[in-house]
């Protein structure tokens, strides 16, 4: 009887560690690509998936008209409107972290690379300021004043340093992504509801059992997160590797100038970087409010940091190496659980991530975005 539990429960800790792992994996992606192309981390990313959490949110109740989550009062629905509130919710989802991603690329980074304007100076100004006044005061809204009033002087000094035209060195670009990814989550924490109760989405989907696999229940949100995340990594590795605009990006990913001068718009290409990885992220923050029916100002953080570990893995520029590494961590994370406990589960990510740096620093795959194929 205890071997049967031991190996039922081996499958139920596989089950739900390749869902999750799933969601890491689609949050990886943009870390890959966008580390692929300009050989830059955006940390701002963890905030595209919390905007498309909330995106989920908001096409639930505010578009569609789905009451708040009540306990014992699921709005469930079924048959082909439960299809349709699934693709409502995840093209809304998409649509904004899609959009917010594609913002970042052109207000905090563009400028750094030469290639923006003034606005693009005052935007990233205000991050600026807006993190150093978080080492004086204590309230959000007092970095957000703070914010407001060193944006002029920390403007006049970019503009005055980092000339248009001129890149600007490789520390701004990560100064700017921690200085972005923080403004995102106060302005959220600011101006969204601080009450984690009403941050609980609408259950539309009954998690019953679909079926049994070894003796496992296998529920259905499960099944529509794992095939989800294939469809979606299946659809971004063919436009990589198999049309036009997906050329142009493993070109410039491999050398900037030479795709320069055989005529590729580098600069476009690292816009539809950005939206890729803002639309993965998008479909990742969908599929977590279905298991997980929830979403917080701050809830990209620790995800945001363990679907970087994920990439890490997999090998950082490497699309199929990001799926991998998501499926790695996400059953380490739960069988690490079951033998130590769950308060060693985040714990258990960061160790796996330094082994395998010590023995393979490139990671499980160590293959680059430029020379990816199918």
């Amino acid at each position: 009887m205890r071997d049967w539990l031991i190996y039922r429960t081996f499958w139920d800790l596989t089950v739900t560690g390749v869902a999750l792992g799933s969601i890491y994996a689609l949050v990886a992606l943009g870390y890959t690509l966008v580390y692929g192309v300009l050989r830059l981390i955006n940390f701002a990313h963890s905030e595209i998936f919390m905007i498309g959490t909330f995106a989920s949110l908001i096409t639930a109740t505010n578009v569609l008209g789905l009451p708040m989550l009540e306990a014992g009062d699921y709005p469930y629905r079924t048959g082909f409107q439960l299809v349709l509130i699934l693709l409502a919710c995840l093209l809304g989802s998409m649509v904004l972290s899609g959009a917010g991603a594609v913002a970042l690329e052109r207000a905090a980074y563009r400028p750094l690379r030469g290639s923006g304007d003034q606005f693009g100076a005052i935007v990233l100004a205000f991050v600026t300021a807006f993190v150093v006044g978080l080492v004086f005061f204590d309230t959000p809204k007092s970095n957000l004043i703070f914010g407001i009033i060193g944006t002029g002087p920390i403007a006049w000094m970019y503009l005055n340093i980092f000339r248009r035209g001129r890149q600007a060195p490789r520390l701004a670009f990560l100064i700017s992504a921690i200085g972005a990814s923080t403004a995102i989550t106060e302005a959220v924490a600011i101006w969204g509801p601080r009450d984690r109760e009403q941050y609980q989405t609408p259950r539309v989907l009954e998690k019953k059992t679909l079926f049994q696999l070894f003796g496992t229940d296998i529920r259905i949100d499960y099944v529509i997160v794992i095939i989800g995340a294939l469809l979606m990594m299946t659809a971004l590795l063919l436009f990589v590797n198999r049309t036009r605009l997906g050329r142009g990006v493993r070109a410039v990913a491999q050398d900037v100038e030479t795709a320069k001068i055989l005529g590729v718009n580098v600069d476009f290409v690292i816009l539809i970087t950005f939206l890729l990885g803002g639309v993965m992220a998008g479909g990742a923050a969908m599929m977590f409010t279905l298991v997980y029916d929830q979403s917080k100002f701050n809830i990209g953080f620790l995800l945001g940091v363990k679907s970087f570990t994920a990439a890490v893995l997999g090998g950082i520029g490497n699309l199929k190496g990001a799926l991998l590494g998501g499926i790695v961590l996400g059953l380490a994370e739960n069988y690490g659980s079951a033998l130590f406990g769950g308060e060693w589960k985040d714990v258990i990510a960061f160790v796996l991530l330094l082994v395998v740096l010590m023995f393979r620093p490139t990671g499980l795959l160590g293959e680059s975005l430029a020379k990816a194929r199918v």
